[in-house]
């Protein structure tokens, strides 16, 4: 199993490509966000797109900002939001109201960042939707993958023990306690649908609305759940 049969590294994000190799197991990915990023301040871009995001704002702007901050060309944000330290943002992409990017994070060009959405030490590739009350964390997303509204990608066992990637009958040690999920290019996870700590989804498939999925799902398939609705007569008092 190798990042490169769930995604490629997209060229708008080259200046860290480095740091994230296609022969890799995926999840090994996740420690090298931040030093993806600490080398990225330290080299100081010249690239004159790129500004520092504390000088497009005024003080008296609501949005919330850290340290080593960066913007491409088009960025839209809102009126509120906060983004923590060490965060790069792709040109195009939108943060829209409310939204929470708590550092070491890389989104990529035309993403959407929507209202109410959590996300932290993650990589997100280009023309990323996470669209509405979305948690994202730990978690790597390849390019044109759309959560819908509610979906959560949790990245904590109850016990809080080192999460295990099972693929057949084997279980890959992955030495990290916390891991999201990864997210193969063009996935689509429905309304309130929620992926336990350490799944894996292959391209081109879909996790249906209000499903709790947990593992490996392959490339080109559809998960959901059994539940049925019910329908009574409603009777007054």
């Amino acid at each position: 199993m190798r990042a490169s049969d769930f995604f490629r590294f997209p060229k708008s994000l080259k200046a860290f490509s480095y740091f994230f190799s296609d022969e890799s197991y995926p999840w090994t990915w996740l420690p090298n966000i931040e030093k993806a990023l600490l080398a990225y301040e330290s080299f100081k871009p010249r690239n004159s797109f790129l500004k520092s995001v504390k000088k497009l704002f005024s003080r008296a702007s609501a949005i919330q900002i850290g340290d080593s901050v960066y913007l491409g060309e088009n960025v839209k944000l809102p009126a509120v939001c906060t983004i923590g330290d060490r965060v790069y943002i792709g040109d195009g992409t939108e943060i829209r109201s409310g939204a929470l990017i708590r550092g070491n994070v890389i989104i990529g060009k035309n993403c959407v960042i929507g209202n109410g959405c959590e996300i932290k030490n993650s990589l997100l590739m280009d023309h990323v939707q996470v669209a509405h009350f979305n948690y994202v964390g730990d978690s790597i997303l390849g390019s044109h993958v759309h959560l819908a509204a509610g979906a959560i990608l949790s990245n904590l066992r109850f016990d809080k023990r080192e999460i295990a990637v099972k693929v057949g009958e084997e279980k890959i040690p992955t030495g990290l306690k916390k891991l999201g999920a990864i997210l193969g290019e063009r996935v689509q996870i429905g309304c309130n649908a929620v992926l336990l700590p350490g799944s894996l989804v292959g391209r081109d498939s879909i996790v249906s609305v209000g499903t709790v999925f947990g593992g490996v799902l392959a490339e080109q398939k559809i998960v959901r759940s059994d539940a049925k609705n019910i329908i009574i007569d409603r009777k007054y008092v």
